[in-house]
């Protein structure tokens, strides 16, 4: 099977397509907002949205998160945004941990695992 990359960097892709499966990269805030743990949440979930709606999916397709926290104080605002934004009925497998991001601006960072194909709920814009 052939595996297809998209927007390939020195270090990682962003996207990695692969036997009908779409992997992605751990993603940050693009421009985080200093001790807004909500406002970094919704960018990255925006970005998932269209990194996913790239690769033919959609939220509704994700299998797994995994999500790391600078601080798991910060835990009820990630849900309050992601509970908003995930299709009820489609929620994925999830891990949530507390983990040093790379730079103290970032205070949460997501990866999702999803699979090809758009869901009952067609390509989704942000809630």
């Amino acid at each position: 099977m052939d595996i297809e990359r998209k927007h390939i960097g020195k270090r990682l892709s962003q996207v990695v397509i692969h036997n009908d499966t779409i992997y992605l990269a751990g993603i940050v805030a693009s421009d985080p907002v200093p001790d807004d743990v909500g406002a970094q949440v919704t960018d990255i979930l925006h970005q998932i949205d269209q990194h996913l709606n790239e690769a033919d999916s959609d939220r509704s397709r994700i299998l797994t998160a995994t999500i790391w926290l600078a601080d798991m104080s910060y835990y009820t605002a990630l849900n309050v945004v992601w509970d908003a934004w995930i299709p009820e009925g489609h929620t994925p497998a999830r891990a949530c941990v507390e983990s040093k991001l790379a730079n103290p601006k970032y205070k949460v960072e997501i990866r999702v695992i999803a699979a090809v194909g758009h869901g009952a709920h067609g390509s989704m814009g942000m809630a």
